[in-house]
């Protein structure tokens, strides 16, 4: 009598509010980890900077550095944490949350970096935390999914292929035709390129974590041929999520490729997440309202800090050479006339000037 006196849509609500609980928590040991990570790898580079060649000009002298590989441990155990959050909750949960790696690599350079943070970078902390609070307070509770052969059908229903399509054929016509033409001048050609790819690469990755945990649970999935597809797009995406991403930052000033980059990829991969696991499904319009409120107060809250964040400072050869003006020469030789640049100049044609100079 007892037992059937139990709601059985109880207890969904209150595993799904646990699994989004458990969610939260690796996304938020994530982003301290992460952020972290930043700080404790630029302490590393310093340190092995002050007794040799910089990484910056071609030095490998970190790769001795004891700080630097717990940079790089720290990181790592930060990405798996992440990795393991998509099990659980929602990716409109997941992935705003990495706005807390932006406030504590923040917080962390102000006392050991030296990095001032400024009145309007505590701001935009603030609103990264506010924003963060009324995502987890609204987010959606995750689908329950007990096959991969389930999540196959999601990625392919007609819209959210209409999507994957659409993804593609923006990102071939970014690389094929934008990139050689403008991929050196406009922010957008690289940053969008890793932004749309990365939204699949979250879909993807969303797919192999939940595969993983049904497997754990005692359902495994490795014999579904559809867990290794994804298994291969993971890995093609984020290949070629992070080869564009690092032309971006290599282009580009990070401080302007790091915020544009976080608003882009959040905002198509929560996108992306409500097409294939219909994560708006069954929700009120005051929740749904309230998690794009929160997403736009985390955006800006982001965008607040990284235009607050102190730059560091150019070195003095970089300086001279941006000032630096082109000399160019025009020889006449055999009756000819032809252009030089300064910098071009052979070392045996600079001596034949030499020796004709003082003949």
């Amino acid at each position: 009598m007892a037992a059937s006196l139990v709601n059985p849509e109880a207890i969904y609500v209150s595993a799904s509010f646990d699994d989004n609980l458990k969610g939260f928590i690796l996304a938020a040991v994530s982003g301290v980890f992460i952020g972290s990570s930043f700080i404790i790898k630029k302490l590393g580079l310093q340190r092995a900077g002050a007794s040799g060649t910089r990484a910056s000009s071609g030095g490998y002298g970190y790769l001795k550095e004891p700080l630097w590989w717990i940079g790089m441990v720290t990181m790592i155990v930060g990405e798996l944490s992440n990795f393991v959050a998509y099990m659980f909750a929602p990716a409109v949960l997941v992935t705003p949350l990495g706005a807390l790696s932006i406030i504590v690599s923040a917080i962390l350079a102000h006392f050991f970096l030296k990095e001032k943070l400024q009145k309007m970078g505590i701001l935009g902390c603030v609103l990264c935390i506010v924003g963060s609070t009324l995502i987890v307070l609204h987010a959606p509770s995750e689908r329950s999914l007990t096959s991969v052969e389930e999540i196959w059908e999601l990625a392919t229903q007609p819209a959210f292929l209409l999507y994957t399509a659409s993804a593609i054929a923006v990102s071939l016509l970014l690389i094929l035709y934008f990139e050689p033409r403008h991929g050196q001048t406009n922010i957008m050609v690289y940053v969008g390129i890793c932004s749309i790819i990365g939204s699949l690469t979250v879909m993807s990755i969303k797919a192999v974590g939940i595969a993983i945990k049904l497997t754990f649970e005692g359902s495994s999935q490795v014999a579904c041929f559809q867990t290794w597809v994804f298994v291969m797009v993971a890995i093609t995406c984020v290949i070629t999520q992070l080869n564009y991403l690092n032309k971006a930052l290599d282009t580009f000033n990070a401080a302007l490729v790091s915020p544009i980059y976080y608003a882009l990829f959040t905002s198509l991969t929560i996108f992306a997440s409500a097409i294939m696991f219909k994560d708006w499904s069954g929700q009120s319009a005051s929740n749904i309202v309230s998690v794009l409120c929160g997403l736009i107060v985390v955006l800006s809250g982001t965008l607040v800090l990284h235009s607050t964040r102190e730059r560091d400072p150019a070195s003095v050869i970089d300086m001279y050479s941006s000032l630096s003006p082109q000399v160019s020469w025009f020889v006449h030789m055999n009756g000819e006339t032809w252009k030089q640049n300064a910098d071009e100049l052979c070392p045996d044609f600079d001596a034949i000037l030499k020796q004709d100079h003082f003949k």
